[in-house]
């Protein structure tokens, strides 16, 4: 493979991001209004597309014929009719039009039922699957003790072990039904200092090794994931993207991962725009493919010509791209994506919201349910009472979701294609009982 080759595989290409704005990522306007078009960047390969069913509402069988028709122009661009790995988000359900909307990691940790959150995760991943996807950026193992920490809800508690039992259970459910699993975000960056997101972090050795680390090991060993995202923060002052005791020596030496490391979205980029530890994208390629970061996602940026340029001038070895590439495309192989009779086209129109799902989904929002305190006897409500349901939320459906799924994540800047789910208000449900 040339050099251009084999850089066109360490990149995502997110066709559908919106730079207008009605962003679903952090700097998505700003990072992708001058991105280069579809048919440029497939013409040597392409390493991943990036959520062609979360970025706005499509029906899913639309939406697989679709997908199949971008890979079949992205095998016919490349000489070896290599396919793009495809991803999207799943930590509340498949954040597709029309999934099941399942509860929150809060609600996984509260249940303490690994059986039934892999029971969910399989069934996440058989969606995915059925429509073409090959990889979930799930679960979140970030242990949050800092409650004002923006991100809370997408984390499963605040005991490294609970987190680890619940995030192999997930890992688990995913990776069976043939879905990659990739961990986030690794690591310690639920302890942003003051609760801020993309904040730094003040954590010394002990405390990443006792609190945020073990999470992570326990879903490699017990759950085998095949990939691991790095996080945004800067512990002691070096970004996670540019850390290569953490993404090499730790993970890959240490824990022998063999699996990709794929970039949270823009975080190359961010080497440069926001956390200033390079000069230039070409040196923010450079500090994260040394570090150990195989993909950048979501689309190509420092790891297109920025990195190209830096290869030639010898300012970064190729054996390091040759590194991440090996990794990209064993997992593609694992995948079955070289297999010579492999084909994008998926079979049957994809039901993504079964009665199975909607019963999974409810079992587990009641075994999540926390009763604190009934000392009054107010529970179970008798009969021939009324009640005031108040706040802001009472009539609401999107009470019920998390932010991660669909129709909070992306839908709210859709309004006129509806949430794609059937959910009653608590007002309503309560008035139907």
């Amino acid at each position: 493979m040339t050099l251009t080759e084999k850089v066109s595989q360490l990149v995502g290409l997110w066709v559908g991001a919106d730079a207008s704005g009605g962003d679903v990522a952090p700097y998505q306007g700003d990072m992708t209004q001058h991105g280069p078009g579809f048919a440029e960047v497939i013409v040597d390969g392409l390493g991943q597309l990036t959520r062609p069913f979360g970025t706005a509402p499509v029906d899913p069988l639309l939406g697989a014929q679709s997908l199949a028709r971008a890979q079949r122009q992205v095998m016919a661009a490349n000489r070896f009719g290599i396919p793009a790995q495809v991803h999207e988000e799943c930590l509340a359900g498949f954040a597709a039009w029309g999934a099941t909307a399942y509860p929150v990691p809060l609600s996984w940790g509260a249940a303490f039922n690994t059986d039934l959150v892999e029971q969910m995760a399989a069934e996440i991943g058989a969606s995915m699957r059925s429509v073409g996807v090959h990889q979930g950026l799930a679960p979140v193992l970030d242990v949050v003790r800092d409650y004002r920490w923006g991100r809370v809800e997408e984390a499963i508690g605040e005991d490294p072990y609970l987190v680890g039992a619940i995030g192999a259970a997930y890992v688990r459910g995913l990776e069976g039904a043939g879905v990659v699993a990739t961990l986030k975000h690794f690591a310690g960056y639920s302890a942003s200092q003051a609760g801020r997101n993309h904040a730094p972090v003040s954590a010394g050795p002990r405390e990443m090794a006792e609190v945020y680390y073990p999470p992570f090991l326990t879903a490699l060993r017990e759950g085998g994931a095949r990939s691991v995202m790095n996080s945004y923060a800067a512990v002691d002052g070096v970004p996670a993207a540019a850390d290569p005791r953490l993404l090499t020596d730790l993970l890959r030496e240490d824990w022998a991962f063999e699996g990709t490391v794929v970039a949270d979205y823009f975080s190359v980029a961010f080497l440069r725009s926001l956390q200033r530890v390079a000069a230039t994208d070409g040196e923010a390629a450079a500090l994260a493919l040394t570090a150990g970061i195989d993909v950048e996602l979501p689309s190509v940026y420092a790891y297109g010509e920025p990195l190209v340029e830096a290869v030639r001038s010898g300012a970064v070895a190729e054996e390091l791209v040759d590194r991440a590439l090996l990794r990209v495309l064993v997992q593609k192989v694992e995948l079955g994506l070289l297999d010579p009779d492999w084909h994008p086209e998926t079979h049957g129109a994809p039901d993504l919201d079964t009665t199975g799902q909607r019963e999974t989904a409810l079992q587990l929002a009641r075994e999540a349910v926390v009763l604190l305190s009934n000392d009054v006897g107010a529970l179970p409500l008798g009969a021939g009472g009324r009640l005031a349901v108040v706040g802001p939320l009472a009539d609401d459906p999107y009470a019920m979701l998390g932010c991660y799924s669909f129709p909070t994540h992306v839908g709210t800047h859709h309004p006129e294609a509806g949430m794609g789910i059937d959910i009653p208000t608590v007002l309503g449900a309560l008035r139907e009982h």
